[in-house]
Order: structure tokens, then C-alpha cells, then sequence
């Protein structure tokens, strides 16, 4: 059929044009603005500790002892489900809240308000999305300096952990005066990507792989040499924890100008864990022949499962039983994500991209991290003197722990106990950008 009106033409492809750059429109996260308990194992449902004035669930009645049982019509039974449905919640879409307060139930239906955006002074700020290959899309944040003309950039790999890599207003923590002072400090373009199911992102972190991550951050990388105002010849990959090891590769892949690598491993993941829970085991005072007879006999066969024979936790467990009182992690996950995820990681050349790496490399290690070993750290550096590279630093900073804070020994960092902020860390970091894109010439 032909359209003989040229304007009814006109208007239909600009709807085809329209309606899937509509589709990709991420909806802003929200907030609970309330303390909110996650189910225990005792307790199904979350518990209400605390109501901030004014909010939309105290303008809707609910009150400090509530236990929401329900949202949306998905019971909250568990920690999972609870994290779950917190990440897809949307502001400004109608949710319908059920809560027991005593033996009566308390149900309304709301519109949580949005979270702010974060905003720098001197700084553009820009909140974009990208759609992986995997039809995801996912929220980057990039920030430049109100200047005219090309600028360098620095693209920030994060960890395996599903936290936000936004700094809105009234979040805090180490990881998030890294991210602020890298923006604010840096002189430079940084792009951020959220993972999928993190912040404003669409999927669901939780399940999602190593391969997804990766496409994610591809993704991410490709939208922000396209920018205008980018120097595409000095964008800098900066990567934190799991991110500290991809960065090579995409260095590699990107013809990125530089690599600062931010706690990082080395060898194969199964070879990682193995190392991991020796320490562990030191930690807890056992005797070094004991620390054998466990490796040997409950956490080889473990990871040896999980890793090499691709089974979930529970799977092992079930063919092995007495490894059921050593094994800590979920039955098909891991520090919050499948165990898909390590799955793939266990099979990626990672060692290799430090090999085939030409560009300036920056390492920085903290003294006291007992997540990443010190060997894994100094085998990088023989391997890029082996190959030729000639333009590679290796830092370890006294007393810093996988955590970005100063304690007196990993000991006291495995345990939990109160550390030191050291912005020391994030100027050095800072300093290694600029000195690679040539902004301290």
C-alpha cells in the first residue's frame, strides 16, 4: 500500500524513530526513605526501623514495627527476594505496599519519589544509558569539566559486587569518596557504568554472568570514544578489584592509552580461592598441618567442582557431603553473583592480556589486602620486564587493606574492625591519570 500524503508519511517514521529511543528511556531508581531490615531466616519480611518525615510511606501510613510482607504481589520470604524487588523499583509508578502491624495488615498503594541525581561543581554531569549486546540497558554517568575542546578520559572498571558506582546525595562510604574525588579531582572526562540491576540499569545483577559485565563495559567504552569532547587517543582504563584484572584486556581491545590496576590478581580464579581460603584458615588460628588436611580434603574437591566441573555449590555438596560444613556460599552463588560468573571468569585468559599489554601500567596494592596476594602482584611486573615493557609502577601502600582503608594487619581487616580513610590512595591514583595523558607536563 502506498501513502499518497507525504505528511501521514512523515509522522509515521517519526513514531518508528520515536518509539524505540522511548523504549530505552532507563526510569530513575528510587528510594524506600526509610530503614528497612532485610528478612532473616527467623523472620520472613522486612522489617520498618525507621520512617523519614515526610516521606511517601509515612504520608501513607505505614509506620516504625511494620513488617512489609508483600510489594507488588510478590511475597517477601527471603534476603534474595527482598534485594530483588528493592532493584526494580521504579519512582513514580504506582507500587502497592502490604504490611502486617501486629495481626492487622496495612496496604496502600504509592509513588516513591526518584533518588537526586548527583551533581559537581565545575562539572557537567550526564546520565546516559548503553544497551549491551545482550539487549540490556544499562545507566553510565560521565562527568567533564566545563572546558572547551577535546579532554582526556578515564573509564572506571568496578568489583564483582552489585553496589552503585553513583554518588548521590547522602551516600557515603570509602568506594564512594574514590569515586567523588576521581571526579572532582582528576581534571578529566570519567565515565561510570552501573551493572545490570544496579542503579537506574535494567536486568538483575544478582544473575547476571562475567560475559554480561564484560559486554557492559564494552559497551560503555564504545559510547564514550563516540563523544565529541573526548580525546580518543587518552582515555585511561582505571579498574578496581575484578576490575583491576579486566582492564588490560579492554586496554588491550580499545587501544586505551593506559591501565591503573587498583587491587588485582593474577592467576586463575581456582588457583585465587585456594589462596583466599588458606588465609582465611590462618586467620582462624589453625595450625599449618590442619591448614593442609582442609585444603587437601574439603576445599580442593569444592572449588575443583564448582570451578573446573562447572557444578553449583549444591551440586558438590550433595556428591560430597562432608563438605557441607566448609562451604559457606550459596547453594549457585557467590559474593552475591552466580556462580556462572566464575565460572566463565575461570575460563578467560586474563594472565595473558599482561602479557600482550604495550601501554603505560600503573599497580597499585595495599599492604595489608588479604583478598589479592602480594605474589600475584609482583608476578605481573616479571611478566611485563619478560615481554619488554619498560614503562610499569607497582605500589603497595602501607597499610591498606582490598578496601580502600589503613589498618594495622589484614588480621584486623578480616575481621571487620574499624579502619582509616586515606585519601592518599585515590591522589595517587589521580596523579598516575594525569601523569599518562600528559596533563602533568
Amino acid at each position: 500500500m502506498k501513502l499518497k500524503n507525504k505528511s501521514l508519511l512523515t509522522g509515521v517514521l517519526f513514531i518508528l524513530v520515536l518509539l524505540p529511543m522511548h523504549s530505552q528511556m532507563l526510569g530513575r531508581r528510587c528510594s524506600w526513605e526509610a530503614t528497612i531490615n532485610s528478612p532473616t531466616t527467623e523472620r520472613p519480611g522486612a522489617e520498618i526501623i525507621k520512617i523519614n518525615p515526610k516521606s511517601v510511606l509515612e504520608e501513607a501510613g505505614f509506620q516504625t514495627g511494620d513488617i512489609i510482607i508483600e510489594v507488588d504481589g510478590r511475597l517477601i520470604k527471603d534476603d534474595e527476594v527482598w534485594t530483588d524487588v528493592s532493584y526494580g523499583l521504579r519512582a513514580n509508578n504506582p507500587t502497592r505496599i502490604v504490611a502486617l502491624r501486629g495481626a492487622n495488615r496495612v496496604e496502600a498503594i504509592v509513588e516513591l519519589k526518584p533518588r537526586p541525581k548527583e551533581t559537581h561543581d565545575g562539572l557537567d554531569t550526564f546520565y546516559e544509558e548503553v544497551t549491551s549486546p545482550y539487549g540490556i540497558t544499562q545507566r553510565t554517568i560521565i562527568t567533564r569539566p566545563k572546558k572547551a575542546g577535546k579532554q582526556p578520559a578515564i573509564v572506571l572498571i568496578g568489583g564483582l559486587s552489585c553496589s552503585s558506582i553513583e554518588t548521590y546525595p547522602g551516600r557515603s562510604g570509602n568506594w564512594v569518596q574514590t569515586i567523588k574525588d576521581l571526579v572532582e579531582k582528576s581534571g578529566m572526562v570519567v565515565m561510570r557504568i552501573e551493572k545490570p540491576g544496579v542503579g537506574d540499569s535494567d536486568g538483575d545483577c544478582g544473575s547476571s554472568d562475567f560475559l554480561t559485565d564484560l559486554e557492559g563495559y564494552r559497551a560503555a567504552i564504545k559510547s564514550l570514544k563516540s563523544k565529541p569532547y573526548v580525546d580518543t587517543s587518552k582515555i585511561v582504563a582505571y579498574g578496581s578489584s575484578m576490575g583491576s584484572a579486566l582492564a588490560p584486556m579492554l586496554a588491550n581491545e580499545f587501544n586505551l592509552a593506559g591501565v591503573i590496576s587498583d587491587g588485582t590478581f593474577f592467576k586463575t580464579w581456582f588457583e585465587h580461592m585456594l589462596e583466599i581460603e588458606r588465609r582465611i584458615l590462618q586467620f582462624q588460628g589453625n595450625t599449618e598441618s590442619e591448614i593442609v588436611e582442609k585444603m587437601n580434603k574439603y576445599y580442593f574437591p569444592l572449588y575443583y567442582g564448582m570451578l573446573i566441573e562447572k557444578k553449583t555449590y549444591q551440586e558438590v555438596v550433595d556428591a560430597y557431603p562432608a563438605l557441607a560444613e566448609y562451604n559457606y556460599h550459596a547453594p549457585a552463588h557467590m559474593y552475591g553473583r552466580p556462580v556462572a560468573y566464575y565460572q566463565q571468569l575461570q575460563d578467560i585468559d586474563l594472565a595473558g592480556q599482561w602479557e600482550k599489554i604495550k601501554v603505560p601500567i600503573r599497580i597499585l596494592r595495599g599492604e595489608h589486602d588479604w583478598i589479592m596476594s602480594a605474589f600475584d602482584n609482583h608476578m605481573i611486573i616479571e611478566v611485563l620486564k619478560r615481554n619488554g615493557h619498560n614503562d610499569h609502577i607497582l605500589y603497595e601502600y602501607p597499610g591498606l587493606d582490598h578496601w580502600n582503608t589503613i589498618h594495622e594487619s589484614p588480621k584486623n581487616s578480616f575481621e571487620g574492625k574499624p579502619g582509616k580513610w586515606d585519601e592518599g590512595t585515590i591522589n595517587l591514583i589521580i596523579k598516575w591519570a594525569q601523569d599518562i595523558v600528559g596533563l602533568n607536563n
